[in-house]
């Protein structure tokens, strides 16, 4: 979980599953879209420092410009839209903190967006991105990243996303990863991790070293094993979340999570049973776990927009 003390927005990617119970900060909510679902209305706040534009059909920035006051800005919320661009001037809202997108047919970012100053919260999810710009890991202040539900995988990310230092939050899930990079361990603040629901094959081992993360949400994929080293990571207690679930395990994993859930499979990855397992596994003997149906995403948009 991210600190108490810091009022950070929601991110959308793992609290949209009512399974769980999840908080970021001082907000518990599963809406989809921050600390709270936004009125389909428009609104502007705080001699117009804020300004939110939810669900008015928008399709392109300009129809907006005349609202936006570059020096001032601090939070643009234009979800549930119809926008299929961000335009390079972005980068001209020096002090905008949170940006929100969720929900329109966002295709292409421009790299100018990592060079805002003060950018804190990204909201892209339910997007159509399928590749980032360069630079994309540029960003100076970014705390929390939403991906979630667009069609972006590791061929997607450009060489420096994983260097965001500064991140807390990555929301990942709903696309289309089959591994993810060794570079994650670069993100060495990072609290919560969200992968679930894509095609991941494989956990990188470097995975193990983001000693600061409290959630990981790995199921939905086509896991079979782990690596050993992410056991060293703390997800069991109070104020951690491990999910694991519909993952196609080996039958030794498979037996401790019917057993114990996902206590039982952090324990057991420990052992000295389960290193040796693993060492004597050859890739080649696990058969590759087929590609799960995709219709999910279109099936869950048409939830979020109800």
């Amino acid at each position: 979980m991210l600190d108490e003390q810091t009022d950070l927005v929601v991110g959308v990617g793992e609290f949209g599953n009512t399974e769980t119970d999840v908080r970021c900060g001082k907000a518990k909510s599963i809406a989809p879209i921050f600390k709270e679902k936004m009125p389909k209305t428009e609104k502007r706040k705080e001699e117009s420092t804020e300004i939110e534009h939810v669900d008015r059909n928008i399709s392109t920035f300009s129809q907006i410009s005349h609202l936006i006051d570059a020096e001032n800005i601090t939070r643009l919320t234009l979800s549930h839209n119809k926008l299929t661009a961000v335009p390079p001037n972005i980068a001209d809202l020096i002090n905008l903190h949170t940006l929100n997108l969720w929900n329109n047919s966002i295709e292409e970012l421009p790299p100018s967006i990592s060079s805002l100053p003060k950018l804190r919260i990204l909201n892209l999810g339910m997007n159509r991105l399928s590749i980032l710009p360069r630079g994309f890991g540029s960003f100076p202040a970014l705390e929390v990243l939403d991906l979630t539900y667009n069609n972006i995988s590791e061929r997607s990310l450009p060489g420096n996303f994983f260097f965001i230092q500064t991140l807390r939050a990555l929301y990942l899930g709903d696309n289309d990863f089959e591994m993810l990079p060794g570079d994650v361990e670069n993100l060495i603040n990072l609290q919560i991790l969200v992968l679930r629901e894509n095609d991941l094959l494989t956990l990188p081992k470097e995975l193990g070293k983001l000693s600061r993360l409290n959630e990981l949400h790995i199921q939905g994929n086509r896991l079979t094993m782990l690596p050993t080293e992410i056991g060293y990571l703390e997800l069991i207690g109070q104020k951690k979340t491990l999910r694991l679930e519909h993952n196609p395990w080996i039958p030794d994993i498979q037996e401790q999570f019917d057993l114990g859930g996902g206590a039982a499979v952090w324990g057991y990855i420990r052992s000295e049973k389960y290193k040796y397992l693993a060492s004597r596994q050859e890739p080649s003997s696990t058969p590759v776990p087929p590609k799960r149906n995709k219709d999910k995403k279109i099936s869950r948009k048409g939830i979020q927009q109800a």
